[in-house]
C-alpha cells in the first residue's frame, strides 16, 4: 500500500492513488531532459532568491517566489497585502528572466494532460495565486507536513481542495538530500514534539517510510499531508527544485499554488 512507483510518465490513476493514500510516491526519472535542467540551472541567477524567515524556519533555504504558508497571519488568516504584492512581483521578475523552457509551464501541462484537463491556478477572491517557487535546500528541512486547510482552517481558496499533492522537479542536486516520507499523519499527541515549523524524530518513530533520493530531472508527487522531511547535502553542490502544490477539488479539477 505505501510504496513508491516508479513510471515514464505521470498518470491520472497516479494523482488519483496518491489523494487516495494508497501510494507514497510517484517518481517519474528524466521527467526534464539534462540539457534543459542544466539551461534552467545556469539562468537562475538571473532570478533573485530570499531565505525563508529565520525565526519560522531555523535550517538556512533560500527561495523564489512567494508562499502562502509564510503569509499566514495568527488565526489561520492571509497577509494578503504582503502576498499580493510579492506575488505580483515575482510572476514579473519570472516574465523578465524570461527562462526557457519554462520548467514550471512544462510540469503543469504535463499533469494536466495526465489529469484529463487543465491545471489552473487556486484563486482567492478570484486573484490567481503563484505557482511554482524555486527552492535550494542545502541544510535539509525537519520534519513536517502541509496541508491548506489546516494551515487556513476558515477556507481560503474560491475552490473546496479535498487532496493535496506536492510536486518537486530537480533541475540541481548534490549528495544526499534524500526526501522521507513516513506513513503517519497528524495527530494531536504529535504536539509533544513540536520542533519550530516541525516535528522530532518521535513523532515518526516506527513508522513505515520511504526514502527519495533527488536526481537531475526527476518529477516528484508525493501527499505532503504524510509527515515528510529532507536530509542535509553530504558535499558541495546544489539541491534545486521548482516546487508547488497541487488540489484536487470537489469539482473533480486539479489547481495549483505553492
Amino acid at each position: 500500500m505505501f510504496t513508491v512507483a516508479e513510471a515514464p510518465a505521470f498518470t491520472g490513476g497516479h494523482l488519483a492513488r496518491l489523494a487516495a493514500g494508497t501510494l507514497a510516491a510517484v517518481r517519474v526519472p528524466g521527467f526534464l531532459d539534462p540539457a534543459t535542467c542544466r539551461s534552467v540551472t545556469a539562468a537562475l541567477d538571473r532570478l533573485h532568491t530570499t531565505p525563508y524567515d529565520p525565526g519560522r524556519v531555523p535550517t538556512p533555504v533560500l527561495r523564489f517566489g512567494p508562499a502562502l504558508n509564510d503569509h499566514r497571519l495568527p488565526g489561520g488568516t492571509l497577509d494578503a497585502d504582503r502576498y499580493w504584492a510579492e506575488a505580483d512581483a515575482a510572476r514579473a521578475e519570472w516574465h523578465r528572466a524570461g527562462i526557457r523552457p519554462d520548467p514550471v509551464a512544462i510540469s503543469l501541462a504535463r499533469l494536466g494532460a495526465a489529469w484529463g484537463a487543465a491545471v489552473v491556478p487556486a484563486t482567492v477572491g478570484g486573484r490567481a495565486t503563484f505557482g511554482g517557487t524555486l527552492r535550494e535546500i542545502n541544510a535539509g528541512l525537519l520534519t513536517h507536513y502541509d496541508d491548506i486547510n489546516r494551515e487556513f482552517p476558515g477556507g481560503l481558496f474560491d475552490q473546496h481542495v479535498v487532496a493535496q499533492l506536492a510536486f518537486n522537479l530537480y533541475v540541481s542536486v548534490a549528495d544526499g538530500g534524500a526526501t522521507t516520507v513516513w506513513r503517519h499523519r497528524w495527530d494531536p499527541d504529535d504536539e509533544r514534539h513540536r520542533d519550530a515549523y516541525g516535528y522530532g524524530p518521535g513523532a515518526v518513530e516506527g513508522r513505515q517510510r520511504v526514502e527519495l533520493p533527488p536526481h537531475v530531472g526527476d518529477g516528484l508527487l508525493f501527499h505532503p499531508g504524510h509527515f515528510h522531511a529532507v536530509a542535509p547535502n553530504r558535499g558541495p553542490g546544489r539541491r534545486v527544485a521548482f516546487a508547488f502544490f497541487l488540489g484536487l477539488t470537489t469539482s473533480g479539477h486539479l489547481v495549483v499554488w505553492s
